[in-house]
């Protein structure tokens, strides 16, 4: 059976990863927003939406991800 500072340890193990791996999410969407800069046609005007939606939707799981980090245990 695992000890509990073990099984602390790989819960904050887990945390710190998925936190990395949105915020690299983030700045992916964000090149790509920069990439597209002002839309020059109806292809890359969807894109710029979908891509502005997935950076908010991330930038709030990233946020509540730091909160959930920063509470006491």
């Amino acid at each position: 059976m695992a000890s509990p500072e073990s099984v602390i340890s790989d819960e904050r193990r887990r945390r710190r990863v998925s936190l990395a791996r949105l915020e690299a999410d983030m700045a992916y969407f964000q090149a790509r927003l920069e990439m597209i800069g002002d839309p020059g046609s109806t292809n890359q005007m969807a894109q710029r939406k979908v891509f502005k939606l997935l950076h908010k939707t991330i930038g709030a799981k990233v946020l509540l991800a730091k909160r959930d980090t920063s509470e006491p245990r």
